[in-house]
């Protein structure tokens, strides 16, 4: 990105809210270094990943386990006494998303919850 050989950022999303979309950890980091050299950031997931329910503070994020991070290969890496967190998804602002693309169309921030059950499509 940093060298303008980036012209765009496609990442899926886990799940999508009014406010969040949620994926793989890394994403939001993906997303914030894309808003930082203006290249758009595109989220493509499909419909079904829309929840109309719940904000962001609702989601509860996956934890792996610490043991992921601590061993590899059979060889210890932490001592037993480091705590980890090992997050499995993050969420990315809705407002580093440039446009949702879905099988019905695209949608662009801002989301209102009634466009998560009925779209703007």
């Amino acid at each position: 990105m940093r060298k303008g050989m980036i012209d765009a950022v496609v990442v899926g999303a886990d799940r999508i809210t009014s406010d969040a979309v949620f994926n793989k950890i890394g994403t939001y980091m993906h997303a914030v270094s894309a808003k930082y050299h203006n290249i758009p950031f595109y989220v493509a997931a499909p419909y079904s990943t829309f929840d109309a329910v719940r904000l962001e503070k609702d989601i509860v994020i996956e934890e792996r386990s610490r043991d992921e991070l601590a061993f590899c290969g059979g060889r210890q890496l932490m001592p037993d006494n480091v705590d980890a967190l090992n997050y499995a998804f993050d969420a990315t602002p809705i407002d580093l998303v440039t446009a949702i693309i879905t099988e019905k169309g695209v949608l662009r921030p801002p989301l209102a919850k009634e466009d998560l059950t009925r779209g703007r499509i």
